[in-house]
């Protein structure tokens, strides 16, 4: 067997080194109890395929995906469809839904389809199948995965990038599903593999998941089709641009997707949904998430039902009574909710609680630079900021190259005047659009 050292340390230029609280990375993920009642979002032109009042059962699918660029939904609980409505959600923007009322009598066992051989499966079968999962990035961008397996015919592909670099404090979640599913990992791989046309795969590692790399290079392939590299420890690592650049060495121009470069780049916990749903013909129903922060008294990674409350979920764990914020994703790039009515749902990935000492007050910019030196993509934040105050948006764009911003906030990490630079830069980005929507 083909060894591979222990550590392989690239990277990429620039970046911030935060402090992890990683501290749930050790811990065997564990079950929730089922909610009484689930709501599940419809995403993106779905269409119902169940009416009110219904019996449905945990794995069966209540959605018909509407298109090729949308996914079905899969009832994550037994019970009754309760209504088919509107929720809200993380957003605060109203969401079609379908509520299930769970039954309290079920010992809620999964329905699966027929088995399938993926050695036996055609390219366009296979990407059939993905979608049929319900499948979308679990990494937080909630792209349909059959899409991104399938990629354009101009795009030839021939390295896939399995992303295990969990950059984000707190977050935990791609560690415990490498650790505790590496055979289902692998499979995904595989599929993917042959979905794209790809002749290799290369997982990437942060140096602080040393547990996850003695696992699983046990168990790669002889051939050396799927190898592993273990990168620095450093955010933003697990950012397509930055993780190609530091296992492949190319940079991908701007304005262009991986493929344009003949990679492909998966999240490691997408990858070994597959590699489980897919030979028993099942969908995506649950996901691993971490809860965690410094107002969560139990903190670790739970398997959880999507659709699950946020309310729920975070009275399983327990919370401070100081809380002062709840954000989903990461303390980097996550989102700030202004209820705990809203579901879990495919892209969350964390559920994190913050206290009122873990919040601090925006100061004048101080001119210090720092921003400008961790920023991976070269900007410079603090002219950016100063131009979004004033309202001036399109020379944000034009001259200080805006649209390259990857939102890793890395800025407002290392900013001493606790501004808040990604607020604003989306801010911007959202104003030129509208305004390009308009013809203005």
């Amino acid at each position: 067997m083909k060894f591979f050292p222990l550590w392989k340390k690239n990277t990429f230029p620039r970046g911030i080194h935060p402090k992890e609280n990683k501290g749930t990375g050790e811990k065997e993920t564990r079950r929730i109890p089922f909610p009484p009642e689930v709501t599940l979002p419809l995403g993106k032109n779905s269409v119902p395929c169940v009416k009110v009042g219904d019996e449905v059962f945990r794995g069966q699918k209540i959605a018909d995906s509407g298109g090729y660029m949308s996914v079905p939904v899969h009832a994550s609980v037994t019970g009754t469809v309760k209504a088919i409505g509107t929720s809200l959600d993380a957003d605060g923007l109203l969401a079609h839904s379908i509520f299930i009322a769970a039954s309290p009598t079920s010992v809620q066992n999964v329905i699966f389809g027929e088995p399938q051989n993926i050695d036996e499966m055609s390219r366009e079968e296979l990407v059939k199948a993905i979608q049929a999962t319900g499948m979308v990035g679990l990494g937080g961008a909630g792209f349909p995965t059959h899409v991104k397996a399938n990629p354009p015919a101009e795009y030839s592909i021939h390295t896939i990038l399995a992303n295990g670099c969990e950059c984000e404090p707190f977050l935990t979640t791609d560690h415990r599903v490498m650790l505790e599913s590496i055979p289902e990992l692998l499979i995904g791989i595989k599929i993917v593999m042959k979905t794209t046309g790809a002749k290799k795969a290369v997982i990437g590692l942060e140096s602080n998941t040393s547990d996850v790399l003695r696992a699983i290079r046990e168990k790669l392939p002889e051939d050396g089709s799927i190898t592993v590299v273990a990168l620095e420890k450093k955010y933003p690592q697990g950012f397509e641009k930055m993780l190609t650049l530091a296992v492949l060495g190319i940079e991908i121009p701007a304005g262009q997707i991986p493929a344009s470069v003949g990679v492909g780049i998966f999240n490691v916990a997408t990858l070994a949904q597959l590699g489980s749903l897919i030979p028993q013909n099942g969908g995506l129903i649950e996901r691993v998430i971490t809860v965690a922060g410094p107002a969560v008294f139990r903190p670790g990674n739970y398997l959880i039902p999507l659709g699950t409350p946020l309310k729920f979920v975070l009275e399983h764990v327990e919370l401070a009574e100081d809380i002062e914020c709840v954000v989903l994703g990461g303390p980097m790039m996550g989102k700030t909710v202004s209820s705990l009515e809203p579901p879990v749902t495919k892209t969350t990935s964390g559920i994190l609680a913050f206290g009122k000492r873990e919040i601090i007050s925006e100061l004048p910019c101080i001119r210090c630079g720092a921003c400008r030196e961790v920023c991976p993509m070269g900007l410079n934040p603090c002219e950016l900021v100063l131009r979004a105050k004033k309202g001036r948006f399109e020379e944000m764009r034009d001259e200080f190259y805006l649209d390259l911003c990857c939102k890793c906030g890395s800025c407002v990490y290392t900013c001493p005047s606790g501004i808040q630079h990604l607020s604003l830069f989306k801010l911007a980005q959202e104003m030129n659009r509208k305004k390009k929507t308009l013809g203005s």
